[in-house]
């Protein structure tokens, strides 16, 4: 006879945790192991990282997940390794090498090369990806050995620096807008020095406003003996943004849904509009969007109840 095991009951967690995620871990491998060890009721991540990369993967707990969207839109830095002269066809260690050709570069060239890729550039997705074609992820179209047109996209390479060149490894350091793929940059970095090349290893070192100050790795979550104290607070996602600290009273009418005009209270309004994050004392009450003549229109709201 079968028997029925109760279901484990899950703690309401909040808040974040900066997650160095290792090498050969998906994004949702390393959120599923960190929920588990914090026997969290409801979690997300803030953008993948490849299985083959490492570094910051920002883990929202409970009411943090309210506020993950703005890391997925928000710029990142990566630290990474290009290695000249080999082509693979996932543009990292995971392919198998499709092409081979010599490395003949100067430092001169290749600076020539890293100056056309600052700025807005055009990158075409590429199929070992998870975007969705009719419903399926690129990846399994690719691994069934069929290529789809992709549409060229708008990004931004914000800072391309060249840390060091000993051939055929070219190390960068790299800041993007969203949906850049570092794996395409390098490999249009090769196809462009007329050598091919392929990432070695890449490694994540901030997202928004969040460095690696404060990163664990899963092996000290795990080892820890109270794992909820090393999470961040939910407002650690929201430090780029000016504060606004409200009384009791308004509050109260925050909460409520209720739009504010604060330039009748006594509030410190800060001097650009633009999205806030709202207190009363140190509690995060959520984000509102600051409008003209002082209004503050409720965003996101955190699930709070008064003391």
């Amino acid at each position: 006879m079968k028997q029925n095991h109760p279901k484990k009951v899950r703690d309401l967690v909040d808040g974040v945790l900066l997650l160095d995620k290792p090498v050969g871990f998906s994004s949702n491998d390393a959120l599923i192991k960190a929920k588990r060890v914090l026997n969290a009721k409801k979690a997300g991540h803030t953008g993948t990282l490849d299985p083959f990369a490492t570094g910051l993967l920002p883990l929202c707990f409970g009411e943090a997940t309210k506020f993950s969207q703005d890391l997925l839109e928000a710029d990142k830095t990566y630290e990474t390794t290009v290695h000249l002269g080999q082509t693979t066809d996932t543009g990292d260690t995971e392919g198998e090498v499709v092409d081979s050709r010599d490395v003949n570069v100067t430092l001169e060239q290749i600076h020539a090369v890293l100056e056309k890729f600052r700025g807005p550039i055009a990158q075409v997705p590429p199929m070992y990806s998870a975007l969705k074609r009719d419903g399926k992820p690129l990846y399994e179209y690719a691994r069934a050995g069929i290529t789809l047109e992709r549409e060229a996209r708008n990004v931004v390479i914000h800072k391309l620096e060249l840390v060091s060149y000993e051939a055929p490894f070219l190390k960068l350091v790299v800041t993007c807008s969203k949906g850049t793929y570092i794996r395409v940059l390098g490999q249009d970095i090769g196809e462009a020095l007329g050598c091919g090349a392929h990432l070695n290893a890449l490694r994540r070192t901030q997202v928004g406003p969040l460095t690696m100050d404060g990163m664990l790795t899963l092996e000290q979550l795990t080892a820890h003996a109270a794992p909820l104290s090393l999470l961040a607070p939910v407002d650690a996602l929201l430090a780029s943004f000016p504060a606004v600290r409200l009384n009791a009273e308004l509050a109260k009418r925050f909460l409520n849904g209720q739009r504010l005009a604060l330039g009748k209270e006594p509030v410190e309004v800060p001097a650009e509009q633009g999205r806030v994050r709202v207190y009363l004392d140190a509690k995060l009450l959520g984000t509102a969007i600051l409008g003209e003549y002082s209004i503050l229109a409720p965003e996101r709201l955190i699930a709070f109840t008064p003391e």
